[in-house]
């Protein structure tokens, strides 16, 4: 005959022991101690910050782009003042062709540079939807005339081309480089810094 079963059998002690754990454990959500969550947590943003590359954030440019004469121009945002509708502009007398004249912006005299006769593209007439950008700098502030805003994008400094064998005279002295799409990148600092650009004026 079978043994009677006794509720102090230490096989049934052994069951509800692990009944209990396994009790805790739902209760507690299967939870480590916290130390060790925290341990584990501390380790795992290191590893995936060290298989993050790190990214210089001199390696991108923010450039506004505009079209000049059916070409999409761009240059750095961080020498732009301002991007407006073209105001109401004066010519001026004995001044270089590419200077279309000045305008009054916030109170004081600019004046406005047209890039297409500059760099000697084609040139059409103006329209409402011309726009004026104040390149600005401690010791320099001009317009540049442009036919129409694309916007801000930012490019990858190291894919922009040196040059290319279409871009000669004027605009490859002032170029930064030139983008797989094809846009021409100014150079701001070197056009905010030549000084033949500098229109004097009696206003």
């Amino acid at each position: 005959m079978p043994e009677p079963v006794n509720a102090n059998d230490q096989r049934w002690d052994l069951i509800h022991e692990r009944l209990a754990e396994f009790e805790r454990r739902i209760d507690a959500g299967f939870a480590i101690a916290p130390q060790e969550r925290e341990a584990r947590l501390q380790a795992r943003t290191r590893e995936w910050a060290q298989s993050v590359p790190q990214e210089d954030p001199d390696a991108w440019l923010e450039v506004l782009c505009f079209n000049l004469s059916d070409e999409v121009y761009a240059i750095e945002t961080e020498h732009i003042a301002s991007v407006l509708p073209l105001p109401q502009f004066t010519p001026l007398p004995n001044t270089p062709p590419f200077v279309l004249g000045i305008v009054n912006v916030r109170g004081h005299i600019v004046s406005v540079l047209d890039l297409r006769v500059f760099f000697e593209l084609p040139i059409s007439g103006l329209s409402d939807k011309n726009f004026l950008a104040i390149l600005q700098s401690s010791e320099m502030e001009f317009g540049l005339l442009i036919d129409r805003v694309q916007g801000i994008a930012r490019i990858k400094r190291d894919s922009l081309q040196s040059g290319l064998a279409n871009l000669s005279g004027l605009r490859a002295s002032y170029l930064l480089g030139v983008t797989a799409e094809q846009w021409t990148v100014l150079d701001g600092a070197r056009l905010l810094g030549d000084p033949s650009l500098r229109i004097a004026s009696d206003e």
